[in-house]
């Protein structure tokens, strides 16, 4: 039985063509197409690192000259500082950021204050734009596109111009230097309205009718069957509340008279003109990265809806 000659194939050489793409090059050009981004996380990210260490230095390190980048004796000092008295000086001891507010319950008072104020606002504002989408949606009302051009065109007034009608209104109804001043007045959210409501354009149509075929009412509706499937665009949604509403500045320095209804932002913009010098600083960036604590988890737990949130919008008028 005659066996079928075997076919040796040669490997090919390597190429010569010096156009072709190798593996290196193409690594090293998607480094250096990615180089601005690099610069741009570190712009973001040195703040925070030169935050992070000043937390744990002594005051004698904190005043040192040239500063160091890393932390020489680390120390929880400038959150609270056993050492010190306000019986006695103690050297080297100061206040921590838990004892240099003489409100009642200190610096967890503005802690609550702005979970209170950002939890009510946030909340608050994605029911009321979740219902009004409801009804610019799926409702046919007379002159619903203009209420909705008009609430999208309020989107290009400055804010700002609104802080003095806005004061005005708050002291003409007494609410100054209370939580009413600081929720009343954000509840109205021109942005997240407008994208609720191209959210719900890719809502069918029929889902609604079915369910008024059914016997729902149109507050069962909303809340049994638009909420449920508006629950990606509320949690994309909210990251933009919280963040805008937990580090709001402006209008609470307006409304607020007394320490005890500062939130962090103020509280901390109040130790800031309190206390001059570099040896300070320890325990205002203790205070600087205690707030900053919620919003970075909040923002880990919610990032997957907020692109998902982004890609199911449909964009669409």
């Amino acid at each position: 039985m005659a066996v079928a000659p075997t076919r040796t194939i040669a490997a090919a050489p390597p190429s010569s063509d010096p156009g072709g793409a190798r593996p290196g090059r193409s690594r090293i050009n998607g480094h250096l197409l990615r180089l601005p981004f690099y610069l741009l996380a570190l712009t973001m990210i040195a703040p925070f690192y030169w935050l992070l260490i000043t937390v744990f230095k002594p005051p004698a390190e904190l005043a040192r000259t040239p500063p160091s980048f890393v932390p020489q004796s680390p120390t929880f000092a400038n959150f609270y500082d056993s050492g010190w008295s306000p019986e006695r000086i103690n050297p080297g001891h100061l206040q921590g950021i838990f004892q240099r507010f003489q409100v009642d319950f200190g610096f967890w008072r503005f802690l609550f204050n702005s979970l209170f104020i950002t939890t009510a606002i946030t909340v608050g504002s994605l029911l009321i734009c979740s219902l009004a989408a409801y009804v610019i949606a799926k409702h046919d009302i007379r002159g619903r596109r203009t209420i909705f051009l008009m609430i999208v065109a309020s989107m290009m007034v400055p804010w700002q111009t609104t802080l003095i009608p806005n004061y005005v209104i708050m002291r003409n109804l007494g609410w100054l230097d209370g939580y009413a001043a600081y929720i009343v007045p954000a509840l109205a959210k021109a942005f997240v309205l407008f994208f609720l409501v191209q959210f719900l354009q890719s809502v069918p149509n029929e889902l609604i009718q079915a369910a008024r075929v059914d016997g729902a009412g149109e507050w069962r509706i909303w809340w049994r069957i638009v909420l449920p499937l508006l629950r990606p665009a509320l949690a994309a949604m909210s990251i933009f509340i919280v963040l805008a509403e937990w580090n709001n500045f402006l209008w609470p320095l307006i409304i607020v008279q007394s320490d005890e209804m500062a939130n962090l932002p103020v509280a901390l913009a109040r130790l800031n003109s309190y206390y001059a010098g570099p040896d300070h600083q320890g325990a205002i960036m203790a205070g600087g990265l205690l707030a900053s604590i919620p919003t970075i988890v909040f923002f880990l737990i919610f990032q997957r809806y907020f692109t998902r949130g982004i890609a199911l919008s449909g964009l669409k008028g």
